[in-house]
């Protein structure tokens, strides 16, 4: 009864209101819209295969923010830190340094003109370029890019003009892996897009170190930029680490990536402490923190908490979930 007396009331309030005229009947309906208008629905917070895994729940000594770590001796191949270095991750555009090694050591001529056509836009993660579609640059140029600056429908557009195809240079892709005893790391395509691109710490470890037997990787993974000629256009290109500019490093290799399901990553040849070493940090959640996490290393090493290797208990290796991208 309570219930249909209010509704009664409710009826009877409305109709004096009614009869004020059409300009009160328009600020009620404004009113009203304003009141019903749809709260956005935000999207769900997406997890990275490490983070659906766990593994950001891993501490270490060094409080890192990559979930997985691994500090090699490039020289004695001594092991100075380690953090999950056995886990199975996406790798985003660390790809890019396999997808060079097979492009050099194909021996096509580095001059050679190719173009980027619509085979190269990114259906994966719908990415964007400056590379529009009929750009031609040497293959050189593209390699260039792929590296310095992670250039997606560069190393796609390197990948296409390799003899026999894509399918042929993903081929000779983990084909090397398998020689260099990767054998946690499997590549489907040649930018790093998708997430079933995947290798472990100690993988790359070995990935970093043959790459840096190559000059030419050497010398444009650390350039700070590059000046391209599109027509009538010249487009400046920039390394994605910062840290190459940094005169407190001493940087001979390296290579940034990130997809959503791989979260921040990066692989480095530096020379620190005097020792050669190479650093990969994969899974690291903040855009700065594994530029940061390069740093903690850095700082470890050079105070004398470094004397002797900090070994941290690895948990057992993530394979990939659903993908949560």
């Amino acid at each position: 009864m309570l219930g249909v007396l209010m509704l009664v009331s409710g009826a009877v309030d409305a109709a004096p209101h009614a009869a004020k005229g059409k300009a009160h009947a328009g600020k009620v309906r404004k009113v009203a819209n304003r009141a019903v208008r749809p709260v956005p629905v935000t999207e769900p917070l997406r997890l990275s295969f490490g983070q659906a895994g766990g593994l950001h729940a891993t501490r270490d000594p060094l409080d890192l923010k990559s979930s997985v770590a691994l500090v090699v001796d490039q020289d004695t191949s001594e092991v100075l830190f380690s953090k999950n270095s056995q886990a199975v991750l996406p790798i985003a555009s660390l790809t890019k340094l396999m997808t060079a090694i097979v492009v050099v050591e194909s021996r096509a001529p580095m001059d050679e003109m190719l173009q980027v056509t619509e085979e190269d836009i990114d259906t994966e993660k719908g990415s964007r370029s400056r590379l529009v579609v009929g750009t031609e640059l040497s293959r050189g140029e593209l390699l260039h890019l792929a590296l310095m600056s992670s250039e997606n429908r560069a190393a796609h557009a390197l990948g296409r003009h390799y003899p026999g195809g894509l399918p042929a240079f993903v081929a000779a892709m983990n084909r090397k892996a398998s020689t260099l005893g990767m054998s946690s790391t499997r590549y489907v395509e040649p930018t790093g897009l998708s997430s079933d691109n995947q290798s472990s710490a100690s993988d790359l470890a070995r990935l970093v170190k043959t790459a840096y037997n190559f000059p030419l990787l050497r010398q444009l993974s650390t350039s700070p930029e590059l000046e391209v000629a599109l027509g009538h256009r010249t487009l400046q290109f920039h390394n994605t680490n910062k840290l190459v500019t940094n005169p407190t490093w001493e940087i001979g290799l390296q290579k940034t990536g990130y997809i959503v399901e791989a979260g921040r990553c990066l692989v480095m040849q530096a020379r620190l402490s005097g020792r050669h070493l190479i650093m990969v940090f994969l899974d690291s959640a903040g855009k700065y923190s594994r530029l940061g996490d390069a740093e903690r290393v850095r700082r470890w090493l050079e105070s004398s908490d470094a004397v002797r290797p900090v070994q941290h208990v690895p948990s057992p290796p993530v394979r990939s979930p659903a993908s949560v991208s």
